[in-house]
């Protein structure tokens, strides 16, 4: 008997690893092409870089039609809509429009309303203090939240902290590949928040983010995280080589300066752990300067 789509798709899906793939990306036709691939997605994570890209707002943009504010986000919320049914229990990361000066109160009040847009909604907030604070506040009123731009394991300590009695799992997205920019070898910072977390309570899953190459997506998966986001092309590769999954001898190719553990009490309050890291500021600055390039300018 031949096979059909849905037959194939099947059997895909019955090579899932360890961990849930979602796709980093901001076009719903990627999302249905990758489904396809796979046989699955688990969720899926956006951000105003990724909704820039979106071919739709392009075309807006190059048309000479750039978006006011409420357009903008009249957008998005028509973008994660087409995502969300297309994607498993992830769900579908939506990231508050934040620069540096933006308060939690600010941040809140966007997460509530982009939690209204779909049913499987996460919200993402930057892994700084005012984020913090909104995530604190989210989770409280039960919302599901995503940290992002985490490069340290007291980052990751601090999301935690902050977001304890959380009703849903939280995700901690530690971005790998702008640490192997500077020349760290960013897989260390996803094994030592493993280690860590291991004498937590299970409330906060690791996100591996900023995935580069196979080789990222196979350790991420030989390190335990629950969830990798991947863009395309790194998941074209993976299904194009079999969808491999890594076994006992897997060793992955370090790159960098090693990252050190630090022994770190997850009981202590979020305030007290320093939070600060220049490249957080820095994604901050990339997120707003992507959707700035999508407004159109106040005359």
């Amino acid at each position: 008997m031949s096979s059909t789509p849905a037959m194939n798709r099947q059997a895909k899906a019955a090579r899932r690893p360890p961990s849930k793939i979602l796709l980093d990306g901001g076009d719903p036709g990627e999302t249905k092409h990758i489904r396809d691939l796979l046989g699955f997605v688990d969720g899926q994570t956006t951000n105003p870089t990724l909704i820039a890209k979106n071919p739709e707002v392009a075309r807006l943009v190059k048309s000479g039609q750039p978006m006011s504010e409420n357009q903008e986000a009249a957008e998005y919320r028509t973008i994660v809509r087409q995502i969300s049914p297309l994607v498993g229990d992830a769900g579908v990361s939506i990231e508050v429009f934040a620069d540096l000066d933006t308060t939690a109160d600010a941040m809140l009040e966007q997460g509530r309303e982009m939690n209204s847009w779909i049913p499987n909604a996460y919200i993402k907030y930057p892994c700084t203090a005012q984020g913090l604070k909104a995530a604190q506040r989210s989770v409280a009123e039960g919302l599901r939240v995503n940290i992002t731009l985490c490069f340290s394991q007291s980052q990751a300590a601090a999301v935690y902290a902050a977001t304890k009695g959380a009703k849903a799992p939280v995700y901690v997205s530690p971005f790998i590949g702008r640490l192997d920019d500077i020349g760290q070898n960013g897989m260390d910072l996803i094994a030592n928040i493993k280690r860590m977390f291991a004498a937590g309570d299970g409330h906060v899953l690791v996100l591996a983010a900023s995935i580069r190459s196979l080789q990222h997506l196979l350790c991420s998966f030989h390190y335990g995280a629950e969830l990798v986001t991947v863009p395309t092309k790194v998941l074209e590769e993976w299904a194009q080589t079999g969808m491999p999954l890594p076994d006992a001898s897997y060793s992955y190719p370090p790159t960098g300066k090693a990252i050190a553990w630090e022994e770190l009490d997850l009981n202590r309050p979020w305030e007290s752990f320093d939070i600060r890291h220049e490249l957080t500021t820095k994604g901050i600055q990339k997120f707003v300067a992507d959707y700035r390039s999508t407004l159109r300018q106040a005359s």
